[in-house]
């Protein structure tokens, strides 16, 4: 059994590593790595389609590499990813998919924060569709200025924002979703459930590959 990681930064490369070696042992894993996906796509402010087009091309080379799954760890590229599903061999999970679910069975009142424009929508728009008939009510926030200061190496100021963004939001809703997964790094005690994609991915990955 060989899962392929798609990542669209190298910094997931090390996070996903050992959720691997934790929740999927005797899994072989292999990594595919494009930061020019995340670049392009925020450079646009939008995923376009020839973006998608090369999404579509890196889930198809790690299905001709030997994956019998893909998982794919960007959020933002997430629709890309969908449209991908139908034309791969293979199943294919977009990384935010099991955290969507979860949070529409835990609350009603969801909140999504996010550091990219890019991927606050995609999340919510899947929050949306996961919940089906059931009527939430979503809270999106953009945290602005944090994504941009871990690219260039201040992790600190990162974790600050989010923290305090994820503080407020929390006394806004049920549930609180991190539309990234570089996100997931912020631990902060509130009193609501706080999900992030790289864990309830494997999580249920975990499951998928083992039955």
């Amino acid at each position: 059994m060989r899962l392929g990681l798609v990542h669209t930064s190298a910094t997931l490369v090390e996070v996903f590593a050992k959720l691997c070696a934790e929740h999927l042992p005797g899994v072989g894993t292999f990594n595919i790595v494009d930061d020019s996906l995340i670049k392009n796509t925020i450079a646009a402010g939008r995923l376009t389609p020839q973006t998608a087009r090369r999404v579509a091309g890196h889930i198809g080379s790690a299905e001709a590499a030997g994956a019998d799954h893909i998982l794919v760890t960007c959020s933002s590229i997430g629709a890309a990813v969908e449209a991908a599903e139908p034309l791969t061999g293979v199943p294919v999970t977009r990384v935010d998919r099991p955290m969507a679910d979860r949070a529409v069975a835990l609350g009603r009142r969801i909140g999504v924060l996010a550091t990219l424009s890019t991927t606050l929508e995609p999340t919510a728009d899947l929050v949306r569709r996961r919940a089906g008939g059931k009527d939430v009510e979503l809270t999106a926030r953009l945290c602005e200025g944090a994504f941009e200061a871990l690219m260039s190496g201040d992790a600190a100021t990162h974790d600050a924002r989010v923290a305090a963004a994820l503080t407020e939001l929390a006394g806004q809703v049920d549930v609180v979703v991190l539309a990234q997964a570089s996100m997931a790094r912020v631990v902060v005690d509130v009193q609501v459930p706080v999900l992030a994609s790289p864990p309830l991915a494997m999580e249920y990955l975990a499951k998928e590959l083992h039955t």
